[in-house]
């Protein structure tokens, strides 16, 4: 079998892409400290920084994919911020170097990114061509982890970054909250609830990989996101209906912002209009299974 390397795959995203791989490809998860594993995947500690025994696993590998980086669900302090470079570029850093280092190295390199890095946008839509990066701390860690990804560039490994927008699924990522506060009344609009609100469902993700590995014309940076984003309100109208509340009070900014320092958060990851559309991984033909958030969020109410 074709050999897979993921990281952080104790996380939500990595723990669904070592499920999804497991049964067609040997999968070698490189993680921090002991996990809940998943049944055939083969574990291995690494620390994100520093080359080990692990890298040995590089040797003759199809490909790596790279999910390090610490959480942004958390208050943009000066010691946070630093961990959220630190993790992103380090890791980064250590996978080109144990890329480098081999004899038979990988084809295919695939590094998580964020769809974070396109400006504020409530009416033109962002893809890969025509998307115009924004500003600020967010957009900053988004150019220099790409930036430190792609200094690794030579002829012979073909580099994905994957420009990822909110992630909708079972066990983890930000559905769980959000339901929450639709089943507790206050699943209203967020702030002015105009701002655009990009996702993919978790298993579209993990498709949309599969089909990045098996569609080698496929390079650069790829928008994970499903083709019909919609406003802030018309999703949270969505997920009132999906899941039969009757009202939802809405949340305006100044609540959100009191709110957000007692769970120690930032509004940025709400109020922010991401207005994201996968052009590429359109026009190379792949299928979208939950286009729209309608049938992504029946899907998991389904399978909860």
């Amino acid at each position: 079998m074709k050999k897979i390397i993921i990281t952080a795959a104790n996380g939500f995203i990595g723990r669904k892409l070592a499920e999804y791989f497991v049964n067609d490809y040997e999968v070698v998860a490189l993680v921090r400290g002991k996990v809940d594993q998943v049944e055939g995947v083969k574990y291995l500690e690494w620390n994100g920084r520093d080359l080990g025994d692990w890298q040995l696993e590089f040797e003759g590998a199809e490909c790596v994919i790279n999910m390090a980086g610490r959480s942004v669900d958390c208050r943009y302090n000066e010691k946070n911020k630093a961990q959220i470079y630190s993790s992103r570029l380090e890791s980064t850093k250590v996978l080109g170097e144990a890329i480098e280092s081999c004899i038979n190295p990988p084809k295919l390199w695939i590094n998580s990114a964020s769809a974070t890095i396109y400006r504020y946008s409530e009416d033109t839509p962002m893809t890969e061509k025509a998307g115009e990066i924004g500003t600020g701390f967010s957009v900053d860690v988004c150019q220099q982890w790409e930036g430190m990804f792609y200094s690794f560039a030579h002829s012979k490994l073909r580099q994905v970054a994957l420009r990822t927008t909110i992630v909708l699924g079972n066990g983890g990522g930000a559905m769980a909250p959000m339901v929450r506060l639709v089943r507790f009344g206050m699943g209203g609009k967020q702030g002015k609830g105009n701002q655009m609100f990009s996702w993919i469902h978790a298993e579209d993700f993990c498709r949309a990989v599969a089909f990045i590995i098996e569609t080698p014309e496929i390079e650069g940076p790829v928008n994970m996101a499903a083709p019909f984003p919609l406003t802030n309100n018309e999703f949270m109208k969505t997920l009132r209906r999906v899941y039969r509340a009757p009202f939802g009070i809405p949340v305006p900014r100044f609540l959100l912002e009191f709110g957000a320092r007692i769970i120690r958060t930032e509004t940025e990851l709400i109020l922010k209009s991401r207005f994201v559309i996968p052009e590429k991984l359109m026009q190379h033909g792949f299928i979208f299974h939950f286009p729209d958030a309608e049938t992504a969020a029946q899907n998991i109410k389904n399978t909860d």
